[in-house]
């Protein structure tokens, strides 16, 4: 069998669909798995062993210059590469109208995608051979695991164990953090962003270093706007020298994967690379100041979700100091240490 899948974006999202993939590849012998994703996040699918092979599309840059030749043509190419393929299944693992466009030039294979009371956006629906219906109120992976499931004919145990399954095997540490840190032991500070009220105080990262530091370990604190670089930056410089690594320059998803991979533990706000840690299996905690990990969060049986009373509220900005001291709240530097600890023991 040869399934074709549609899941473009955003990081997370990707990650999300791991899970369904391992589910999928033990339950169908010689399954073969091609996946259309943003070039942005085109290695990720590699990593696990069932893809066969990734085809990165540019949608968002097309559709800014639809108008174009080089566009139109660039589109043409795009599926006419990806039409050379047969496929038994398309699966629409976004239900957007921008992903049903991408499903419906495929030539071949059934159409599977979510119900309209499923899908994000229910007129996607509309554009399925057969639409199957997910509770929302699931958290993305389960909602991934039971639309594969469904669409492929395969036996699904709600709440089952998560595997991600990636093929890491082969990975080695980063070369600049044998030479910076050699054997010591390190952690990962996921410190950057969206939203500023997704952001935990840089008083607390201070504290939180000093801290780990003081146990032995050493810090890496990775960036990818000039912003984060300025605050890793400031954080770093409260440790002695070489105690805490702030890159020179933004790291490649590869090494920042690898990175991840080799630590001892992970602090992270809500950000991409926080699913990209729970699919290595490493040890984390996840700050959740405005935001609801039950339904998009990081998942895995090594993760840990510390989460404030305005969780739910999903604020993009404050409107009270009282919200502001809210979301804070049962996320102190003390609790994350005590978690962490915790989590580590087990």
């Amino acid at each position: 069998m040869r399934v074709l899948i549609v899941k473009m974006s955003s990081m997370g999202d990707v990650f999300h669909t791991f899970p369904a993939l391992s589910d999928a590849m033990q339950a169908i012998p010689g399954l073969k798995v091609d996946w259309v994703v943003e070039k942005s996040f085109s290695e990720i699918p590699e990593w696990h062993p069932v893809v066969n092979e990734v085809f990165p599309i540019e949608l968002r840059k097309w559709r800014q210059t639809f108008w174009k030749k080089e566009t139109r043509q660039a589109v043409q190419a795009f599926f006419q590469q990806v039409n050379q393929h047969h496929y038994d299944f398309v699966i629409d693992a976004q239900g957007l109208l921008k992903s049903l466009w991408v499903v419906r030039k495929i030539q071949t294979g059934k159409k599977v995608g979510l119900d309209w009371h499923s899908a994000r956006e229910p007129l996607a629906s509309l554009g399925y051979d057969e639409k199957i219906h997910v509770p929302k109120s699931q958290h993305a992976i389960e909602r991934l695991r039971q639309l594969f499931s469904t669409a492929l004919n395969y036996d699904y145990s709600l709440n089952s164990p998560i595997r991600y399954g990636l093929n890491t095997a082969d990975w080695s540490k980063p070369a600049e953090l044998t030479q910076l840190f050699g054997d010591d032991v390190y952690s990962v500070f996921l410190h950057g962003t969206t939203w500023d009220t997704k952001l935990w105080p840089e008083d607390y990262w201070i504290e939180l270093l000093q801290k780990v530091v003081e146990n032995g370990r050493k810090v890496v604190l990775p960036w990818g706007t000039q912003a984060e670089f300025e605050r890793a930056r400031r954080i770093a410089k409260s440790v002695k020298n070489n105690q805490a690594w702030v890159p020179n320059a933004p790291l490649s998803l590869s090494t920042m994967a690898r990175i991840l991979k080799f630590s001892d533990f992970v602090v992270s706000v809500d950000t991409g690379l926080s699913h990209v840690a729970s699919a290595l299996n490493v040890p984390m905690v996840v700050l959740y100041r405005v935001t609801d990990p039950l339904i998009v969060g990081a998942q895995g049986r090594y993760v840990e979700c510390l989460c404030s009373p305005l969780s739910k509220a999903y604020l993009k900005k404050f409107k009270t100091n009282k919200q502001k001291r809210l979301s804070l709240e049962s996320l102190d530097v003390e609790t994350v240490i005590y978690t962490l600890e915790k989590k580590l023991n087990e």
